[in-house]
Order: C-alpha cells, then sequence, then structure tokens
C-alpha cells in the first residue's frame, strides 16, 4: 500500500468539482469516521485514518470498509434507506481511499452492493398506524411522520433535508403544498411534495429551535438532536447536532 504524504482531506477534495457534491460526500466520509469511531473534524479524522491505516494495514482497511459497507446494506434491506442510498455511502469513500493512493478491489466490494430499483415496493401506513406514532412523546415526530406520509420519502433522505430545501407553495395568501428537493446534489436527487399540514409542523418545529436560541438558516438541518426535555439536558440548542436517519 503506497500513501500520499499530501494531506488526506485536501487529496480528497481535489477531486470532486462540484461544490454541491463535495458537500455531500464530506458528511458521507464523516459517517465512514464516526462509524469507526473516530471523533473529531473531518480534517482530523481523515488523518488520524489515514495513520491508522499506515499502521495496520491493507486488511484492516478493507475489513472497515466492508463492516461500513454491511452495515448500510441491511439497513436498505430493513427498508430504512434506499439501495441507491447506499452506493452513495460507497462513492466517497472509494474517492477518498483512491486519492490517497490506497488500492483495495473495489470491483469486489461493488459486486455485493445492492442494485437500485427503479420502483419502490413500500406499503402505505395505515390512519391507524399513522395516528398512533404521532402520539409518541417527541417534538419532532408530527414533522417526520407527516412529511414521510405525504412526500412518500425514505429515511435515508433525512441525511439530506435542510430547511433551505422545503419551499411553501401559497394561493391567495395561504400555503396549500410545499415543494421538497430530496437527496438534493447527489445523483439521485429529485422533488415531490407534503401537505400544508406537514409544511405547518416543520414549520413550528423550526421556530421552536429559534425561539429557544438557535440560529436557523437556509442550511440548518431539518432534523437534530433534542434539548432540555428531561431534567439533564440532552443537547445543546446553539449546538445543534444533525439527527441522522438511524437515529429517526
Amino acid at each position: 500500500m503506497s500513501v500520499s504524504e499530501s494531506p488526506p482531506l485536501e487529496n480528497f477534495l481535489f477531486g470532486i468539482r462540484s461544490p454541491i457534491t463535495k458537500d455531500r460526500y464530506q458528511s458521507r466520509l464523516s459517517d465512514f469516521f464516526k462509524f469507526l469511531e473516530i471523533d473529531g473534524d473531518l480534517l482530523f479524522q481523515s488523518k488520524y485514518f489515514m495513520v491508522q491505516a499506515n499502521e495496520k494495514g491493507h486488511s484492516w482497511i478493507f475489513a472497515n470498509v466492508m463492516k461500513f459497507l454491511t452495515f448500510h446494506k441491511e439497513r436498505a434491506e430493513r427498508g430504512e434507506i434506499s439501495n441507491a442510498t447506499v452506493r452513495n455511502y460507497y462513492k466517497p469513500l472509494k474517492l477518498f481511499l483512491e486519492m490517497n493512493d490506497v488500492e483495495l478491489s473495489w470491483k469486489k466490494i461493488a459486486r455485493g452492493l445492492p442494485k437500485a430499483r427503479k420502483h419502490a415496493i413500500d406499503r402505505a401506513p395505515t390512519i391507524a398506524e399513522i395516528q398512533k406514532l404521532v402520539e409518541y412523546p417527541d417534538r419532532r415526530f408530527k414533522a417526520i411522520i407527516f412529511t414521510m406520509c405525504s412526500s412518500g420519502i425514505r429515511l435515508g433522505a433525512w441525511d439530506y433535508l435542510k430547511w433551505g430545501d422545503i419551499t411553501p407553495i401559497t394561493k391567495d395568501d395561504v400555503v396549500v403544498a410545499a415543494k421538497i428537493i430530496v437527496y438534493a446534489g447527489d445523483e439521485e436527487q429529485y422533488y415531490s411534495f407534503i401537505t400544508p399540514e406537514a409544511y405547518a409542523e416543520l414549520e413550528k418545529w423550526m421556530e421552536t429551535r429559534q425561539q429557544a436560541g438557535e440560529e436557523i438558516t437556509k442550511n440548518s438541518w431539518l432534523m437534530r438532536d433534542l434539548w432540555n426535555v428531561e431534567k439533564f439536558t440532552r443537547g445543546l440548542v446553539s449546538v445543534p447536532k444533525k439527527l441522522t436517519s438511524a437515529g429517526i
């Protein structure tokens, strides 16, 4: 294995042309490092990983890549994310290692990835199931359930969704629907629509966060960790942490 002397993150970013793709790839790559329990920002994570790669060798790298992709492959089998999303974890990881002169048998790895379906085979939830779900005592749940039911998005879409991806549609100054950009910046990007009720719940959730002290912008993640929900806080409102699809 030959490892480049240039900063690993710099090498990785050099291989990405689109600014939007750069943002998404960095997020996915960080997910891989977090899976390996490497904390810190992406610059530190990438350097630390490459130090470990040098010390532990090719078999260690291959084993961890396989564990990470197998984890998401199993999520796809459970219907939590789409098959295409599994490949979206594969692509930035492959690019990062290739740009840092780490050679793996990518054909062998890709052979085990699920093929993307052209059409979903999901069952729509019943009204009784929806009513049961929205009873859950979590201030985020109505926004999540209403959005997923009206737009048809998968769990994996929450890894991408930001407040700026939601655009209200009005008629006579009344919100009648909202457009939602799903997987923004990815090859599988598409748009859908949500009901005015779903938009109202999202807006209410964002307003709650803003009133509590969080700075809300178009780049704010739609879902984040909770804060001040018990005697001891679970998070800081001013330092939001994205709630990933695995946590929904």
